[in-house]
């Protein structure tokens, strides 16, 4: 387990890295996204803290604008755990405001009273420097879906189940009101702790790196 993770880590801490402002034409149309947060390290390199990827096709740039640049926290579920993380660790009460989802019409009718806006609006800006200054990611071009969404969980599986892919004592997510996040070490709740990659997948991954 740790040695495919080990060989994972090596060659996504050897590919070419991203951050924003990021160019479109670098990031492919489908594939996984793999995130690095600043001052997480293991493996001897930088640390995977959260795998990625996108349903719709062709959807991949604009899923990476909704975590980096699109201030809705309901759009994004690794916004969304950001926030809760960095409103927890102040102590801050909007917390519970920012819980509150304002996707459907049903849901803003029921809870668009309830939020102060224009504080949403401000730490939504807030929380959208923490993620441009502190993450960065490298991409895999996979264009089937059944083999993108597969090869994700095998992703996430591989770093969770690695006894190596440890947070530092002062990584953010440790805040997260999400036990899950908090044991795993990674931005995620789902897809922890099932099917890793295998020896031979974890190989082939280079085949995967995209080149614009």
């Amino acid at each position: 387990m740790s040695n495919n993770c080990n060989k994972l880590h090596k060659l996504v801490n050897n590919s070419k890295r991203l951050k924003f402002p990021f160019k479109e034409e670098d990031i492919p149309l489908n594939g996984i996204y793999i995130l690095f947060e600043k001052d997480e390290f293991a493996h001897n390199g930088d640390r995977i803290v959260r795998i990625g990827s996108h349903t719709g096709i062709g959807q991949l740039r604009s899923r990476l604008k909704q975590h980096f640049i699109n201030e809705n926290k309901d759009r994004s579920i690794f916004r969304k755990n950001i926030g809760r993380a960095l409103l927890n660790k102040s102590k801050d009460k909007f917390l519970e405001q920012w819980e509150l989802d304002l996707t459907s019409k049903k849901s803003k009718e029921k809870n668009l009273h309830l939020i102060d806006l224009s504080k949403q609006k401000e730490i939504e800006k807030k929380f959208t420097e923490y993620i441009q200054n502190n993450f960065s990611f490298i991409v895999l071009k996979i264009d089937d879906k059944k083999r993108r969404l597969e090869s994700e969980s095998k992703l996430i599986s591989t770093v969770s189940l690695c006894r190596e892919c440890r947070p530092s004592k002062n990584w953010l997510g440790l805040f997260s009101p999400k036990e899950k996040i908090v044991k795993s070490g990674l931005w995620l709740v789902n897809e922890l702790y099932k099917e890793p990659l295998s020896d031979k997948e974890t190989d082939e991954l280079k085949n995967y790196l995209f080149k614009s």
